[in-house]
């Protein structure tokens, strides 16, 4: 062969070379251009799921507040099965200004507990001054006696009674009086007395379930030599309306949009069935909702929902959820139906929100690759999102959402979040909160409808106006959230029914509030 074949054919070779890499080269390009598509075809299947799940249109709140209605009544008349206990307070007398005099309020609920004191000055002066102090409890006297927990309170409140200045006046011959807020569950028996279901938030002490929380907190009082006399028992709902009330008297109600939710609201006494009693001179009862445990099939739920319901189950509760889903989706019997604690609670309060954040944003990184090709370690921990995290995603107004990418790096790992990332993580805050604003709005107005406030007067008699005190730290921290749930509250109202009902901040309204009850209660009421 000649030199000129030879050469010949080195250029046909590294031509055919040229083109088969051309061709290798388009291929590829054209597969990560497919695969590219692919993905964003999934992504946007996945975010659309996500938005048709979290949907919250009126007709849904209309249906979510009737269903609030039937079950309200169903726990009025001691309905065994109604997942509303609706509670009786056996507070009849709520702040009217009118009180006078030195009251004291405890205030336990958590690892920390309040003392809390008030000089009232009847309706001219009102709070004439107060003073509050706060205690941590230490950790070992969570798990200790009953005896031990109760006489450390004591202790505490015995050294803040001997700091009593001269703002606050005691009448001669008189006795402390003390309003208790004691936010676990209890079986209320009477205005100041209440039997201990269980503890929760990290108590586990030794005798005090099945026993009166007020017989023990009053023997170690009188083991510390304190003469004060524990006049009312309320859970921290109650406290708040009593609080909204003494500020405005047109409330009628209050919710507790914080960590946790509740409501409670002022009913007409015949209204409530299981009532056994004589009827109060008021007429009417303070009901402490709990309406945490509200459930309908109405509510939009997701399988991030059912995911979080059966991780914060115990074993043991979460082989009954399995076999009640099986027997209804694959037996029909729907009647096996293992009821799932909290449920509302856990689709609008503030322990929640970021977990089901992160759940999608999960989910989006396992399928559609949403921060690259490896999925960040830490957005595998449980409850690693907290809902005050969320917020400050959420209100990032930056172009770039700089503050929202410093979040996903400081706390969920993710080194360097893309501007697509972040905004899908924008958007993915803006439907949880919003499900959670709107279905809690829903809650207000099924409360509403119940007192027949949800509408204008037909009869042509002036309108009435009604206030609903809010109060926690979700409602008052979180604008997006608090602006979301008036605009809906006012969309279900009507412009003519929603322009006579307010919803008021009623900041800390439970400590005080305990005090208020404990003057509207008070053993020299109507004693000059």
């Amino acid at each position: 062969m000649g030199k000129g074949a030879v050469v010949g054919t080195a250029a046909v070779v590294v031509a055919a070379a040229a083109v088969g890499v051309a061709v290798v080269v388009s291929r590829r390009r054209r597969s990560r251009r497919e695969a590219e598509e692919e993905k964003r075809k999934k992504f946007a299947a996945l975010i659309e799921e996500v938005e048709q799940k979290f949907s919250t249109p009126t007709a849904l709140l209309r249906g979510i507040a009737d269903a609030m209605v039937e079950e309200m009544e169903h726990g009025l008349r001691a309905d065994p099965h109604a997942p509303l206990k609706m509670l009786i307070s056996y507070v009849d007398n709520l702040p009217t200004g009118d009180e006078h005099g030195l009251f004291y309020a405890l205030d336990l609920g958590g690892t920390n507990f309040r003392v809390i004191r008030v000089q009232l000055g009847g309706r001219e002066k009102r709070v004439v001054t107060q003073q509050y102090e706060e205690v941590s409890i230490p950790p070992h006297l969570m798990v200790g006696t009953s005896m031990e927990l109760f006489d450390f309170i004591a202790a505490e409140l015995e050294k803040f009674v001997k700091t009593e200045g001269d703002d606050f006046q005691l009448p001669e011959g008189r006795q402390r009086e003390l309003g208790f807020t004691f936010s676990f569950p209890v079986h209320q028996t009477s205005i100041s007395s209440g039997t201990l279901i269980k503890w929760t938030k990290g108590f586990s002490i030794n005798g005090t379930v099945g026993e009166d929380v007020v017989a023990e907190l009053s023997r170690a009082m009188e083991r510390q030599g304190l003469d004060m006399k524990v006049s009312v028992l309320v859970n921290d709902t109650v406290g708040t309306l009593a609080g909204g009330r003494y500020v405005d008297n047109d409330v009628v109600a209050a919710v507790i949009l914080g960590t946790g939710t509740n409501a409670a609201y002022v009913e007409h006494a015949n209204a409530i069935p299981k009532w056994n009693g004589l009827l109060p001179r008021s007429g009417n009862m303070v009901i402490n909702m709990e309406w945490g445990n509200f459930k309908t099939e109405r509510l939009p739920r997701s399988e991030y929902d059912s995911a979080l319901d059966f991780e914060s189950l115990n074993p043991g509760e979460q082989v009954l959820f399995i076999l009640s889903v099986y027997f209804q989706l694959y037996v029909g019997l729907k009647e096996f139906w293992f009821s799932v604690p909290q449920i509302y609670e856990k689709m609008i309060s503030g322990l929640y929100l970021g977990e089901i954040v992160r759940r999608i944003l999960l989910k989006l990184a396992h399928d559609a690759s949403l921060f690259g090709d490896v999925v960040p370690p830490k957005l595998e921990q449980l409850f690693i999102l907290r809902t005050p995290d969320m917020s400050a995603m959420h209100h990032d107004t930056s172009h770039d959402l700089k503050h929202l990418g410093a979040k996903l790096k400081d706390i969920l790992g993710v080194a360097d979040a893309s501007l697509e990332a972040r905004y899908i993580t924008l958007h993915i805050c803006d439907l949880v909160a919003e499900r959670a604003a709107r279905l809690a709005a829903s809650g207000i107005y099924g409360i509403l409808k119940k007192l027949g406030r949800d509408r204008v007067p037909s009869d042509g008699s002036q309108k009435q106006r009604t206030v609903i005190a809010l109060d926690g730290g979700l409602y008052e921290h979180y604008k997006k959230f608090s602006a979301c749930l008036e605009a809906t509250l006012a969309d279900l109202l009507g412009e003519e029914a929603a322009s006579s009902v307010v919803v008021m901040l009623a900041n800390d309204g439970s400590g005080i509030g305990a005090a208020l009850l404990a003057a509207s209660h008070s053993q020299y009421a109507g004693v000059e």
